[in-house]
């Protein structure tokens, strides 16, 4: 059973989503409150594996929330409640290593396969969410971050020429099958390469990449 805690400070959304995980026979909702000190109290409380945090909330916000979170012994797996429309914080969080985020109107099946998702240690960061990110935060470096581009270009200097062509395209917001098509790869074969690359890279998810490889000028 997956341990949830849901975290928003409208009851409504808390409702709404209790009501759509509570429908999956294999997702447990322990706990639910309406600040980030709320969650972090929670997880020490009742060690949740999976932590459903609003972004915007009085008090605590849930990126202050996450960095406490992440900091627990047995650190539960935390994916952001988001609106595109409000939340330039999230680009910050995926560069430090959120596991994933979700729009409040995400579909119920959705939402219920990205608590699985990252309940088994991935990263919930859908293709076309990944594009949508790209395009409003990575944009290319300005000329005095030539110091930055070429640090970034180092750091890639670790991939194989194959692994670079897949990072390309994922930096471009194609899926896996996308990126098959495109390459001429099976989707198994860039779902491979990807976890290789974020080995190499030292990251946790395809995002994280995706805007390393912008601040290259790959993408």
């Amino acid at each position: 059973m997956i341990r949830t805690v849901l975290i928003d400070d409208e009851q409504l959304v808390r409702s709404g989503l209790r009501m759509i995980l509570d429908s999956a026979p294999d997702i447990e909702v322990v706990g639910e409150g309406g600040d980030g000190a709320e969650a972090v109290r929670l997880a020490e409380e009742l060690a949740p594996d999976v932590v459903l945090l609003d972004i915007r909330m009085p008090g605590v916000d849930g990126l202050t929330a996450a960095g406490r979170l992440a900091a627990l012994p047995h650190a539960p797996r935390v994916v952001l409640l988001t609106t595109f429309d409000l939340d330039e914080y999230v680009h910050g969080a995926l560069r430090a290593g959120a596991v994933g985020f979700l729009l409040k109107d995400t579909p119920p099946r959705d939402l219920i396969a990205a608590v699985r998702t990252v309940h088994e240690g991935n990263a919930m960061l859908s293709p076309s969410v990944t594009k949508r990110m790209l395009e409003r935060f990575a944009a290319p470096a300005p000329a005095d971050s030539a110091e930055g581009r070429a640090a970034a270009e180092r750091r890639l200097e670790a991939l194989s020429e194959r692994e670079r062509a897949v990072l390309v395209a994922v930096a471009q917001g194609m899926s896996n099958a996308e990126a098959g098509r495109a390459l001429g790869m099976r989707e198994a074969t860039v779902k491979a390469h990807v976890s290789r690359i974020l080995a190499k890279l030292g990251m946790s998810n395809r995002v994280q990449a995706a805007i390393l490889a912008h601040d290259a000028g790959w993408a």
